[in-house]
C-alpha cells in the first residue's frame, strides 16, 4: 500500500469514527441518569443486608467526619505507599515467589509506620474472643524472662551439634533447684539425651553467636516465620506440624510459677495498651504446673486457674490496670486425644469450675481440625460432658472452633453443622462457613457470633492474603463477626494486641472502613462471656444489648463513650490535614 493510500484509509476510519461518536450517549442524558441512580439504589439496597448496617445508620455527626477522614487516609496510603512498585521490590528482596498479596508478613514494618496503623492502635477494640494463652505475650520477652529467672534449665532429645539437630530435636525447659552446670554442653556430642543444662549456661555457648545467637534460634523454634509462612504449596498439614510443636516448648517455659505470673500480667498490660478492655481467652491445661522454687509438679490444674485468677485481679486493680475489665477461660483439651483423656480433661474443667466459678466462662477443642477427631465423632464424650455439669448445676457452655479447614462437604467442613446442633454459642474461625448458606441463615437466627481470626488464617495457609480471605461474604449476608488475633506470638504479629488484624481489614476491605471496624468491636464486646448466664439470658442480652440490663449492657455503654472519644481524637488529629500527605 502506499503511503497516499495509507493517509486516506486513516482519514476515512477518522470519519466513521466520527459518525459514530456522535451517536454515543453522554453522561448526562436523563436515561445514562436514570440507569446510574437505580445502579446506586441497587447497592445501597445490598448494604442493608450487612451485619454493620445497623451500627452505620446510627452513627453520630463525629463519628460520620471520623469515618470520612480515615477513608482519605486510607485512599491515599493504599495510593503513596501500597503499591506495584513496593510489592516488586518486597518480592525482590526474598528468595522465591512471593504470593501475591502477602502484605502482612513482607511489609509488617512498612504497616505500622503509617498514620492508618496509628489511627487502628488507638482506637476502643472491646473485648478479644478468640486467642490461645500460651501464645499471647511476645517472645523475645519470653525469652529474657526465663533466663533471668533463676533455676530454669533446658534439656534436649540429642545432642545439637548440627544445624539440622537444632531444628528437629524436642527442646523443652524446666525449673530446677540444683545447678546441672557440670552436665555436658548440649552443644557438644557428649551431651547426654534429656539431661540438664542451665539455661544461661546453654545461652551463653550458644555456637553461632553466643547468647544472642541462642535468643534468635530459640524464636525461630517457638515462630512461624516468614518463608514459612509464604511457602502455601507445602500445605497445610507441614505448617500446622511446625505449629503444634512451638506449643510443646513453649508450654514448659510458661507453666513455672514466677514466669507464669509474670506473663499473665504482660498479656493484660498489653491487651490494655492497645485498647483492649476485656478477654475470653482459651487454655488447655496440657503442661505441668510447678509453683516456686519447686521441682515437683502439682496433681491438677487447680492452682494454675487459682493464680491466674489472682494475676487478673491484681492488674485490674493496680494502677496499670486502670480502665481494664478482666478476662476468662475458655477450657480446651486438644481433640485429636483418646476418649479417656479428654474424658479426663472435661472432669478436671468441672473441678475447675466449682473451685473458680468466675474464671471458667465455657468448654472448646482445639488443635488442627483436619487431622484431628470431628466433633461428630466427640458427641458421646461432649453429651456426657454436658450431662454432668446439669447434675452439678454448673453453667458451662459450648464456644466451639468449628470450618477453620477449607474442605467442602468433608468431615472437617461438617463441623459446623455438629458445633450448630450442640449449641455453641460462638464459632471459632467458621472459615468455611460462606459456603453454607443454610447454615449462615441459622448462625443469624441463633445470634451466633463469628470469631474471625485474619491474619491466623493467613500464615496458616487458608488463604494467600486478605483481600481473598472469605470473611467479607459473611458480613455482607449479615452474620455477626468479632475480629481476633488467635495467636499472635507464634503468627508474626510479636505483640498481643489486635492492632494487626484490624488493620489489615480496614485496609483490604473497600466496604468496611472505620464505621465497619467499630461494629466489629461493639460486637465483640456483645458476644463477651463476662459473667455465666443460662441460654435465655445470653440471647436476651446480645438481643438487648445497651439497653438491657446487667454487665454486658454497662459494658456496651462504657465502649460507647469510647467510641466517641476516640472519633473526636481522629477528628482533632487529622481533619485539618484530611486529605493532604502526613507530614
Amino acid at each position: 500500500m502506499s503511503p497516499a493510500s495509507s493517509d486516506d484509509s486513516v482519514e476515512a476510519r477518522g470519519e466513521e469514527w466520527d459518525a459514530v461518536a456522535e451517536g454515543l450517549p453522554q453522561q448526562e442524558d436523563q436515561f445514562i441518569q436514570q440507569y446510574l441512580g437505580g445502579r446506586s439504589a441497587l447497592i445501597t439496597q445490598e448494604k442493608t443486608r450487612r451485619s454493620d448496617h445497623a451500627f452505620k445508620q446510627a452513627l453520630s455527626g463525629t463519628a460520620i467526619e471520623a469515618c470520612r477522614i480515615v477513608a482519605e487516609i486510607r485512599d491515599e496510603e493504599q495510593r503513596t505507599i501500597w503499591t506495584s512498585e513496593l510489592e516488586d521490590s518486597l518480592a525482590n528482596g526474598t528468595e522465591g515467589n512471593v504470593h501475591p498479596g502477602m502484605m502482612f508478613t513482607l511489609a509488617k514494618d512498612r504497616m505500622e509506620s503509617t498514620r492508618l496503623w496509628k489511627i487502628v492502635r488507638r482506637m476502643p477494640k472491646g473485648a478479644l474472643l478468640h486467642a490461645h494463652f500460651d501464645a499471647m505475650v511476645d517472645i523475645d520477652w519470653l525469652i529474657e524472662e526465663m533466663l533471668a529467672t533463676t533455676g530454669m534449665h533446658m534439656m534436649s532429645s540429642e545432642p545439637l551439634t548440627s544445624e539440622s539437630a537444632r531444628e528437629r530435636s524436642t527442646v523443652q525447659f524446666t525449673f530446677a533447684r540444683s545447678s546441672h552446670d557440670a552436665n555436658p554442653s548440649v552443644w557438644t556430642p557428649a551431651y547426654e539425651s534429656s539431661s540438664l543444662v542451665p539455661v544461661t549456661k546453654a545461652a551463653d555457648g550458644f555456637p553461632d553467636g553466643g547468647r544472642a545467637g541462642f535468643k534468635a534460634w530459640l524464636k525461630g523454634r517457638c515462630s512461624i516465620g516468614p518463608r514459612e509462612s509464604l511457602e502455601h504449596h507445602h500445605g497445610l498439614n507441614a505448617v500446622w506440624r511446625k505449629f503444634a510443636g512451638i506449643f510443646r516448648i513453649l508450654g514448659t517455659i510458661i507453666y513455672y510459677e514466677p514466669i507464669f505470673r509474670a506473663f499473665v500480667t504482660r498479656m493484660c498490660r498489653q491487651l490494655l495498651d492497645d485498647g483492649v478492655r476485656w478477654m475470653d481467652f482459651r487454655v488447655a491445661f496440657f503442661f505441668p504446673y510447678r509453683r516456686t522454687d519447686c521441682e515437683t509438679p502439682e496433681p491438677d490444674c487447680k492452682e494454675a486457674v487459682r493464680v491466674l485468677g489472682e494475676e487478673i485481679e491484681k492488674f485490674k486493680n493496680s494502677e496499670d490496670g486502670k480502665g481494664f475489665w478482666g478476662a476468662r477461660m475458655i477450657w480446651t483439651t486438644i481433640r485429636s486425644f483418646s476418649t479417656k483423656d479428654i474424658v479426663a480433661s472435661m472432669k478436671q474443667c468441672i473441678a475447675a469450675k466449682k473451685a473458680y466459678p468466675h474464671l471458667i466462662a465455657g468448654f472448646d477443642l482445639v488443635g488442627q481440625e483436619d487431622l484431628g477427631r470431628p466433633l461428630k465423632d466427640l458427641t458421646p464424650e461432649l453429651f456426657w460432658f454436658r450431662k454432668r455439669c446439669v447434675e452439678e448445676g454448673l453453667e458451662i457452655p459450648f464456644f466451639f472452633h468449628a470450618g477453620e479447614c477449607l474442605g467442602d462437604g468433608d468431615e472437617t467442613d461438617e463441623n459446623l453443622f455438629d458445633a450448630l446442633l450442640l449449641g455453641t454459642r460462638r464459632i471459632g474461625h467458621g472459615f468455611s462457613l460462606y459456603k453454607h448458606p443454610l447454615l449462615i441463615d441459622l448462625v443469624k437466627e441463633k445470634k451466633i457470633l463469628v470469631e474471625s481470626c485474619p491474619i491466623s488464617n493467613e500464615i496458616l495457609r487458608l488463604t494467600g492474603s486478605i483481600l481473598s480471605h472469605p470473611l467479607p461474604a459473611l458480613l455482607a449476608r449479615g452474620v455477626p463477626v468479632a475480629l481476633c488475633n488467635d495467636d499472635p506470638a507464634i503468627l508474626g504479629q510479636d505483640t498481643e494486641g489486635m492492632t494487626h488484624d484490624f488493620w489489615q481489614a480496614l485496609q483490604g476491605w473497600q466496604n468496611l472502613g472505620l464505621a465497619g471496624l467499630g461494629a466489629l468491636a461493639e460486637n465483640s464486646v456483645r458476644w463477651a462471656a463476662f459473667e455465666d448466664q443460662n441460654t435465655k439470658d445470653w440471647l436476651n442480652g446480645i438481643k438487648n444489648a445497651s439497653v438491657g440490663g446487667g454487665v454486658r449492657a454497662e459494658r456496651l455503654k462504657e465502649w460507647a463513650i469510647e467510641w466517641e472519644r476516640f472519633c473526636q481524637w481522629v477528628v482533632d488529629e487529622y481533619g485539618a490535614e484530611s486529605g493532604t500527605e502526613d507530614g
